[in-house]
Formats: C-alpha cells, structure tokens, sequence
C-alpha cells in the first residue's frame, strides 16, 4: 500500500493544509452585486463618460425666475451641462418658456422638460444670445453667415405669403418671434488663467461682458482671458460663478463685430423632445416648444436677413 492511500485510510491527510488554495468563486457575488467584481484596467479612462456633470448647490441657494411675466424666487437644486433643476410655487406647463436669473440680469432663455414631484427641469436655449440691438444682431448675422458658411450651397428662398407686405410685428413682441424663428448658432472659446486653459460655451454676450458654461469655474476677481480664435480675444474678470455658470465683466468694451471672425457651431434647426416627455395628443407642430423655440437654418436664417435689412 502507498503511503498516500495509508494516510487517505489513517485519515491524516484531512489534517494537512491543501497544497491548492481554495478555488475561487468567479462572477458577482449575491449580495455585494457587481461591487465584488474586480475590472483590471491597463489605462485611465481619457475622455468625459458623462452626458453632463451635475453641480448640486447648497440648500440655501435661491434665484428668480420669470414665468408669464411674473417674477418667482425659487430653489435651485443643481445645474448640469444645458440645464438646471428648480423647486419652488410655480405651476408652469411642459414647453413653457422660462427666464432664470442665475445673478442679477444674468438671464438664461430655458424651456420647461419635465414635472415631477414639486420639481421642474429646464433645458437652456441652445443658441448663443446676443446682448445688442436687433438691427446690430442681423448685421451682426449676416456678417457671420458670409464669412464662415460662404461655401455652403444656400437653396432658394421660399416665398413667403404675402411677402409684398410683411406683417406688423405685434406690440410687446421679441426678436425672435419677427419671422420666424431662432437662429441657431453657438460660439465656443477658451478662457486662459494661471497656466490653465479651459473649454467654454458662450450662453451670451454683450459689449460689457459675457456668460459662460465651463466644467471648472474660476474664483469671483479671477483675470482670465477669454480667447474665441482668430485672434478674437478680451480680458475679463468673473463677477460671478454658479454651478457651472460663470459671469464675466469685460475690461474694455468688446466690438461684437468681431464675433464674425470667430466660426461658431450649428444647431439642429429643428429639436425632437425625447419620447418619455412628448405629449401623445398634440402633434409637434402645435407644441408650444415648436411655436416659440424653433431654430432657424443657415438658408432659413439668409432669407430672412436678407428681407430684414432691406427695411
């Protein structure tokens, strides 16, 4: 008899530690889920995995907004990339328009998302807003049009009904709702401060000064320079930070003009709601999204210039 059954027989080998470790369990375990489950990762991960960082605020943080023209002072719970969440005695509709003032006159065009639970989302206009006159925005436009979209071919302008005489605008009207709709471009840029460049969207700007969307916010005093390309640049200082809003006031009063220089981004001329929040009954057509946010395209945006700046 070999040793290994004579001691398997004695019942010695039980005794003995195993020369192989116990086996162990592959996948997730049952009640740790998928947190007991170790990824091996050779790198980091080098780009931003989420639609959109959410800057959850302080429980004190209020600011006012401006529904149907009436003011109300109202919680901010967080703001995220194009958007914020608020809380507080305003009973709007879904597509309604909203104004939130993230600081003083620091106005954001926002549209109603989605209801629920005493809470309301707001997605920011997409376009950047030009803070000046609307005959200074149209040439302002134009000027853009011709010098960064000239290669794109530009279909016929449709005719319009009526189009040897062109409607009154209605008392109390804005901009936007002279012809037809909104245009649609984005101006980006970069801010430089302390060795740092950082990526900014335009939400608008005037002569005096600018409102930018950034993932990392400066300090209130902060002196950056804001850059847009094509040597289009102007120092500011920040007035003011909010999630991640950021106000700055120009040094010196910046020409508008020169935004012609800097190519802007494009946006979709026509928005689709996601489906959860459409409303089955009303067709998009007669969504009051549709009615006060529509967004003009580059051809859409030419014509009407072009009828604009004749009057």
């Amino acid at each position: 008899m070999n040793s290994i059954r004579q001691q398997i027989l004695n019942g010695e080998l039980r005794e003995r530690r195993s020369l192989l470790g116990t086996k162990r369990k592959k996948g997730a375990d049952a009640d740790a889920g998928l947190t007991s489950v170790d990824i091996p990762r050779e790198e980091t991960r080098k780009t931003h995995m989420r639609d959109g960082d959410r800057h959850r605020l302080p429980d004190e943080k209020q600011v006012r907004v401006k529904h149907k023209r009436k003011s109300h002072i109202v919680q901010l719970v967080n703001l995220s990339g194009g958007g914020a969440m608020i809380s507080g005695e305003l009973d709007p509709n879904l597509w309604d328009r909203v104004d939130l003032f993230l600081h003083e006159d620091a106005k954001i065009e926002c549209a109603v998302r989605w209801l629920k639970g005493g809470r309301i989302g707001l997605e920011f206009a997409h376009e950047t807003r030009l803070d000046c006159s609307e005959e200074a925005q149209a040439k302002l436009l134009r000027a853009v049009i011709e010098q960064n979209f000239s290669d794109l071919e530009i279909k016929a302008p449709k005719r319009r009904k009526a189009d040897s005489e062109p409607k009154a605008a209605p008392a109390g009207s804005s901009d936007e709702q002279r012809d037809g709709g909104r245009h649609p471009l984005i101006w980006s840029g970069n801010l430089h401060y302390d060795f740092q460049t950082i990526p900014v969207r335009l939400r608008n700007i005037s002569a005096a000064g600018a409102q930018v969307e950034c993932e990392t916010t400066l300090p209130e005093g902060a002196e950056p320079l804001l850059d847009l390309g094509d040597d289009v640049t102007v120092f500011g200082i920040v007035t003011w930070a909010v999630g991640d809003q950021m106000g700055l006031k120009f040094r010196e009063p910046f020409d508008l003009d020169q935004l012609a220089r800097a190519r802007p981004e494009v946006a979709p001329a026509k928005w689709q709601a996601p489906t959860f929040t459409r409303n089955p009954i009303a067709a998009d057509e007669d969504s009051a999204w549709h009615d006060g946010w529509k967004r003009l395209s580059i051809d859409e945006l030419r014509d009407e210039l072009d009828g604009f700046l004749k009057y």
